[in-house]
């Protein structure tokens, strides 16, 4: 049975505004950009994939795509959530908006809490180049699951011994076609993604 885009964490989703377009601008630009690559999108069974993310400077707080959002050719404002806080032994976390947070907001969390230096990610998917880049680049385990706190843990393990600071590209082993790009800010995490993507 496969279980891609389910919410594995508990949530408490406060309902609020939407985040101001002029703080998420190229948020949405990147986010519609790497969606009409396929990079992310929905699967044939209706199964969103993909997710992108910006910290809010000097927090750990972060700004994130929703929950089952992936099959919108075009988002928008409404379709962002601001993580607020978050418990990763606990797989629990709180997020402020007018959607619930993506499924992987956790290994967001767990890379913004371990590397204050990383302020963008990207989470997508492609079978082709998934399997070019297993174990080519820094690699979770492959019987870690996605949207768990074992993989929120793998973060922390690839920073230490994998040189996932200096790479800022991972492929989860055990999350079929899933693989993330990290940066300083969101081009140079999209600069890397096109890098690994072009030709796709």
């Amino acid at each position: 049975m496969i279980d891609e885009g389910i919410v594995k964490y508990s949530c408490e989703w406060v309902l609020g505004e939407a985040v101001a377009l002029e703080s998420i601008k190229s948020l949405i630009q990147w986010r519609n950009r790497i969606h009409k690559l396929g990079l992310i999108g929905v699967y044939d069974n209706g199964i969103g994939f993909g997710n992108i993310s910006i910290r809010i400077p000097h927090t750990l707080q972060f700004i994130i795509s929703g929950s089952q959002t992936g099959h919108l050719a075009q988002s928008e404002p409404e379709h962002y959530t601001v993580v607020t806080d978050f418990d990763i032994q606990h797989n629990h976390l709180t997020c402020c908006g007018p959607i619930q947070a993506s499924s992987e907001s956790l290994t967001h969390a767990a890379i913004y809490s371990y590397q204050p230096q990383i302020n963008a990610i990207i989470h997508v998917h492609h079978p082709q180049l998934w399997h070019n880049l297993l174990y080519q680049v820094p690699t979770t385990l492959k019987q870690v699951q996605y949207g768990t706190p074992e993989m929120a843990k793998e973060m922390f393990r690839l920073f230490d011994q994998e040189n996932l600071s200096q790479q800022k590209i991972l492929v989860m082993a055990g999350h079929e076609d899933g693989f993330l790009t990290l940066g300083k800010d969101l081009d140079e995490a999209g600069e890397i993604l096109m890098n690994y993507s072009n030709p796709i």
